[in-house]
């Protein structure tokens, strides 16, 4: 299976690529279109700046790609917030793939929310195997409101969208590459879809 995983200088790229090989695939990190759009699934990780990211993908034409792809597509952390329709964080516009707006948590809470957290009200067959309330480990300072698209929640404050769904896209606000067996587990539900 050719799988891509895009490389646009967001970090968690490399730990994204070992939790596929555990799995027995064998990613390729590249920012070409061309492998891209050839790939059967596609991973977009993602951390750091929204607009810094953003920029980036607007230099190198992969804002107008990524959304036209009809592969499996898997955002992780930032590579999930991107695929909304905007963030705060740097006042940035997003690739639209979801209608979602991402918001910054209050400072009725620690910024960022840092460790593990449950996610519940599990939808779809990316969960397959994982139980209501399964612990996933997360890092992030915005969130995705809860819409029609949400497939997976989180209570940090608010309750928020922790994993998103629209037609073959695919988003995940926790690192699976980083969340025991319980994340390791989405990471193979989406890879063998």
């Amino acid at each position: 299976m050719n799988i891509v995983i895009i490389d646009y200088g967001a970090g968690n790229t490399k730990s994204v690529q070992f939790a596929c090989n555990r799995l027995g695939f064998d990613p390729i990190l590249t920012n070409s279109a061309e492998f891209i759009k050839a790939a059967d699934k596609v991973i977009f990780p993602g951390v750091g700046h929204a607009s810094n990211a953003m920029k980036i993908l607007q230099e190198s034409g992969l804002d107008v790609l990524i959304p036209t792809l009809k592969q499996p597509v898997l955002g992780i952390c930032l590579g999930m917030q991107l695929l909304c329709h905007s963030t705060e964080e740097g006042t940035t516009n997003g690739l639209g793939v979801f209608d979602v707006d991402v918001k910054r948590f209050s400072d009725a809470v620690k910024v960022p929310q840092m460790g593990w957290n449950t996610i519940s009200n599990l939808k779809t067959n990316l969960f397959t195997g994982l139980k209501n309330d399964a612990y996933m480990y997360l890092v992030h300072s915005y969130y995705a409101e809860l819409c029609e698209d949400t497939i997976a929640q989180t209570n940090y404050g608010v309750t928020y969208s922790s994993a998103l769904k629209k037609d073959n896209f695919y988003g995940v606000q926790f690192h699976p590459e980083k969340s025991s067996w319980e994340g390791e587990t989405v990471l193979s539900n989406f890879l063998n879809f």
